[in-house]
């Protein structure tokens, strides 16, 4: 089915050697609904605007999020919304999971990047029935997230009712993509040990938000001063239902369990 390159307004290109400009053109409506955006209080002559603006777009984020969902639900497909840092190993991770599961489900890529088609190109032919590439980087905020309304953008070019599981592989950021909802039945992160034992403590919104965490990099653990058993009582303190499955996307060691539980999830309903 080969991979196209979608643009947040919906356009699709299939070469990449070309600028990437982006418009979404959506509206918000608030829709009733109040989201925590924060303390603007701060902002004396501006916080309430601020706060109205930013419940509209989140708002309008969580009616296209329910729209995704329904399509996923309705063609009978796992959505995971796959985050992590820059470098924690998400793509390599992809790469081992389309060499375990590849052959026997179909398996859908939509990969978010601010720019470039890297590691959507690295995708492409390693065993995907379908690759999409949303390139965020004219989309408001968008350059360190996807939103559910860039995610629509994409699956008008991926053929879901032939897929049994879609993974979204978001942009690089232990912050912002945790906070918008895009549809996934389920959500899950890569964290790398060469990160750092406390980063559940400063990032917990992101360790919070996810399923699973996918500690990586365990291959370098013996060459690491890295304290395995702090960084997991971090996680729990954070998020202690969060299942844990340890790996090394380089050697392979542990993808079978993340694979596993990729497949036992189930479609929730919209």
């Amino acid at each position: 089915m080969g991979r196209v390159h979608v643009h947040a307004d919906g356009t699709a290109h299939h070469d990449h050697d070309h600028d990437h400009d982006h418009d979404d053109g959506h509206g918000h409506d608030d829709g009733g609904v109040s989201r925590d955006v924060g303390d603007h209080s701060g902002y004396t002559a501006t916080g309430t605007a601020r706060v109205e603006v930013l419940e509209r777009i989140l708002s309008e984020n969580d009616r296209v999020a329910a729209d995704n969902r329904r399509d996923f639900t309705g063609a009978g497909l796992i959505s995971v919304n796959l985050m992590s840092s820059p470098g924690a190993g998400k793509t390599t991770l992809l790469k081992r999971t389309l060499a375990e599961i590849g052959g026997t489900r179909r398996v859908g890529i939509l990969e978010g990047d601010i720019a470039t088609s890297i590691d959507a190109d690295e995708l492409q032919g390693s065993g995907a029935a379908a690759v999409a590439l949303v390139n965020t980087s004219a989309g408001f905020g968008g350059e360190c997230h996807l939103d559910a309304v860039m995610v629509r953008s994409g699956l008008g070019r991926l053929p879901l009712d032939q897929l049994d599981l879609l993974i979204i592989e978001n942009v690089g950021n232990l912050v912002c993509p945790a906070e918008f909802d895009v549809g996934e039945h389920a959500k899950a992160m890569v964290y790398a040990i060469t990160e750092g034992e406390e980063k559940p403590l400063k990032y917990p919104v992101m360790f919070r938000a996810v399923d699973a965490v996918v500690v990586n990099k365990m291959d370098l653990l013996p060459h690491l001063d890295f304290d395995l058993d702090r960084f997991l009582a971090n996680l729990t303190a954070v998020n202690p239902a969060a299942t844990v499955i340890q790996v090394s996307a380089r050697t392979g060691a542990g993808v079978g369990q993340w694979c596993r539980w990729l497949l036992s999830q189930e479609p929730a309903r919209a």
